[in-house]
Formats: C-alpha cells, structure tokens, sequence
C-alpha cells in the first residue's frame, strides 16, 4: 500500500508508491562516454581554464600544467561575479541585488573516463581535502553568507562537461532550503533538547534496516522520507555545523566513503546521473543546531507535474528495498564486470 511519508526535519511529504516498486534492473540505460579531444579538464589543456587556484601535483611541476591528480580553478562561466557589494534594494514588490560570489570548479581526476567511484582511496582523500581547502579560503570572504559544494553527473543531472568534476559557489543570500532544514533543526531542538540529525543518525543505526554502511565516523543510509529512488545521505556520527570544520582525518575518511557509496550506484545503475551536494551551516556563528551531512540523489526517475504543483515527490522505491540492495554491492570493485 503507498504511504504518505513526512521528512522529520523540514516536515515536507513523500509519497513511497510501493505499488508502482522498482529494483535496479528497472533503471539501469546504456552508458556511453565519448572522449572529446577538446576537454578542458584533460591533461593539456590547462590553458584552456582560468589560472589555478589549487592543485595536487605529487612529482611537482609548474602551476597550470600537467601532473596534477586534484585541480582547482575559478568557473569560466560563472554563474555569479566576485567584484560589487551584495547591497539589496527595493523594485516595487521585488528586492534585488548584485550576485556577488565564487563559483569553481574542482577536477577530482586527470582521467577523462574516469568515476568518482573508481578512483583510488588516496585520489578520493585529495579530493576532499582539496575541497575543503577552497571552502576555508571561500569563507574568508565578509560578503559570503552561504557556500554550496556540489556535484552533478551526467547530462541528466546538469553536467555540461562529462568529464568527473565539483563545483563551489558562493551566494550572498542565505538559501530557503538551508533555513527551512535550520527551522526544522531548531524547532527539535527546543522541543527536546537533542540534534534531530544526531537522533536520526541514532535511529537509523539502531533499527539497520536503511542502513548501508557505518564507520566509526559516519552513517550511510537511505532517508526514511526518500525523494528519490535509491537516495543517500551520509551522515556524520559526530555532532558539527560546518563542513569548514572537519580535520584532515575525517576528510580523508570522508573521501573513501564518499568513493564507495558512489561505487555502490554505479554498479546498481551502470553509472547513473546523479547529484551530490553538501549540505552545511554558514560560516557566520549563530547555527551550531545545524549539523552538517551530504545528500546524494540518483536522477533515475523523472520529476513531473505533481511534484512540480504540490512539492510532494513520489518514489517508486522504498528506502528499505533501497538499502538492502546497495549494501549487497561491493564497493571495492573497481573495474566494469562483463
């Protein structure tokens, strides 16, 4: 029978359409990658990007060349401007202001045909850690008041390069989606004294049945109030606001964690479009309620008109059936099997 599931942070509804159920075979496509001899991203082409802002280079080299295994560098389309003054003013009913912010791009590998579920457990731990570097520096900024760390694979889920890699982009503008999860937060933690993010990771860990890993610092599990079929989140054990505040062990942890739960839906749906985002508090004090954690949503189902129209989501796979079936997989696979 469907249940109507509600999010126990944001209170939002989720239709579970058990009825409609589907396993892995249900949304497995073709998988295709075509090798494009002008990718910016491959080895060779670094002039054809901005100047580095970070870069990995385990033999040494030269700034903006080749022998990098993590590379960053500011987005050559930004979607905003690093020069002005978020300063708001009124049009009528309307408020607007400069987008004033950063927005990079961090390439996760030098191999064009390469995944973030394939690469090795030390490329992984560059990764995050590069990742963090930029957060840190990005915060620095007075004019930032959100940073968003993301990743979007394939076509389907936003890509316009299919070569692996991240984006960061500061806003001076706090996000409706992060103030409604801080509302939620809040509201529980007055309520009863205790994180809800802390008391669903709890949960969660007792119950086993969404659970498809644990380590000592974080839970992997799928949502009791799934949005997507086979979502993730990864949640730290360990209460903290800002993803800015994570030490070099956990980042490392967190980067091999990271590479086995995408292994884990790449081999369930031949490499799926998915995205990846960071959900974190804002630099500025005042939210140590929020506790940080990544939300990983596989783009196997299409959102259409009735959850465009009502905000409810309908899911043909129940985070149960979900889980178990991911945490049947091994992530330490690395090549395709035929």
């Amino acid at each position: 029978m469907p249940e109507i599931r509600k999010d126990p942070v944001t209170g939002n509804c989720v239709i579970i359409a058990t009825e409609r159920s589907k396993r892995p075979h249900d949304f497995t496509r073709p998988y295709e990658l075509k090798r494009s001899e002008n990718c910016v991203f491959c080895y060779g082409n670094e002039d054809k990007t901005p100047p580095e802002v970070l870069a990995w280079r385990p033999q040494g080299g030269e700034s903006n060349s080749p022998g990098w295994t993590v590379r960053a560098f500011p987005n050559k389309f930004p979607a905003v401007t690093p020069d002005g003054d978020p300063v708001p003013f009124e049009a009528g009913i309307s408020q607007v202001m400069a987008a004033v912010g950063a927005h990079e791009v961090v390439v996760d590998s030098p191999d064009h045909f390469g995944s973030l579920g394939r690469v090795s457990d030390e490329q992984a731990e560059q990764v995050l850690l590069a990742l963090a570097e930029r957060y840190k520096t990005l915060s620095q900024d007075s004019r930032v008041k959100y940073i968003q760390v993301f990743k979007n694979s394939g076509a389907t889920a936003g890509a316009s390069l299919e070569h692996t890699h991240w984006q960061i982009i500061t806003v001076p503008v706090m996000p409706a989606a992060f103030l409604a999860e801080f509302a939620g937060a809040k509201q529980h933690q007055e309520l009863n004294g205790t994180c809800i993010y802390c008391k669903i990771a709890a949960d969660e860990i007792a119950g086993m049945e969404r659970i498809v890993e644990i380590t000592d610092e974080f839970v992997v599990c799928s949502p009791y109030a799934s949005r997507f079929p086979f979502e993730l989140w990864i949640l730290p054990r360990k209460h903290e606001a800002d993803f800015g505040c994570l030490n070099k062990s956990d980042l490392k942890s967190l980067g091999c964690l990271v590479r086995r739960t995408v292994r884990r839906l790449e081999r369930a749906f031949n490499y799926p479009p998915y995205n990846l985002v960071v959900h974190t508090g804002p630099p500025e004090k005042g939210f140590d309620i929020f506790h940080w954690h990544i939300e990983i949503l596989p783009r196997l189902s299409i959102t259409a008109g009735f959850e465009w129209g009502t905000g409810i989501f309908i899911n043909p796979t129940s985070p149960e059936m979900a889980a178990v079936t991911l945490r049947e997989i091994d992530p330490d696979v690395r090549q395709d099997e035929s």
